[in-house]
């Protein structure tokens, strides 16, 4: 299974760190927030991760190379030079589809950091080729920065009524979902939802330590939190 990690956002909320440092190129506990990811992906038996960049392009290679350090091979889907040229979740998948290969793969944000066992993907992801669902989301609880949620669970599907998650930005997808797509500026969702109406979406709860980095403040401390681990 390969991995797809979104890097290309300039993060406007943790300004001004990222206007000279790309947001996942920042530190916490020692290592950069996309490096938490890194370890995490390898760990789990991942051996391949496309980075989606546009903010500040040339900073991720210069900073990670071609990932040999970390156990990966790395590729790199330049969506463009600027903030401006992002394209955004769905975009971005699509403008990445060529490196992802023919199975499903796992995509998840460069800026959060969790102990969520990327191995147990694997298997999902072999239920995903066989045709048991097109996709799968993690959903956590909903952290202070996004009281109401974003979607629920219903008998391990993705439902827009109920007792509302929030997305946990990391999900296990069937390329075929996207084949047909342009490659412009969309977001995942709320596009996805046509699937998850049809029951083609399946999904978890993870209650596990999760963390959403947002602000130079949440930076700070989840740096503290993690030192003290």
């Amino acid at each position: 299974m390969k991995a797809l990690i979104f890097a290309a956002g300039r993060g406007e909320r943790m300004r001004p760190l990222s206007d000279a440092t790309p947001k996942p190129l920042l530190a916490a506990g020692g290592r950069r927030l996309i490096e938490w990811q890194l370890a995490a992906l390898a760990r789990a038996g991942v051996r391949e991760a496309v980075i989606n960049t546009a903010h500040l392009p040339d900073a991720f290679p210069a900073a990670l190379g071609d990932g040999g350090r970390y156990g990966l091979r790395l590729v790199y889907s330049r969506e463009g030079d600027t903030a401006a040229d992002a394209l955004e979740t769905l975009g971005g998948i699509v403008h990445a589809l060529p490196l992802l290969g023919e199975a499903p793969f796992l995509a998840v944000a460069a800026d959060i950091v969790t102990d969520y066992d990327y191995g147990r993907l694997q298997r999902i992801a072999q239920d995903i080729a066989a045709g048991a669902a097109d996709a799968h989301l993690v959903l956590v609880d909903n952290p202070p920065f996004h009281p109401r949620g974003d979607m629920a669970l219903a008998h391990g599907r993705i439902a827009r009524d109920g007792a509302r998650l929030t997305y946990a930005s990391i999900g296990v997808f069937a390329p075929h979902l996207f084949a047909d797509l342009p490659a412009v500026r969309a977001k995942l969702f709320p596009w996805l939802y046509t699937h998850a109406a049809a029951g083609r979406v399946s999904g978890e709860h993870y209650r596990g330590r999760w963390a959403n980095v947002g602000t130079p403040e949440e930076l700070a401390q989840l740096d503290r939190k993690l030192r003290a681990a």
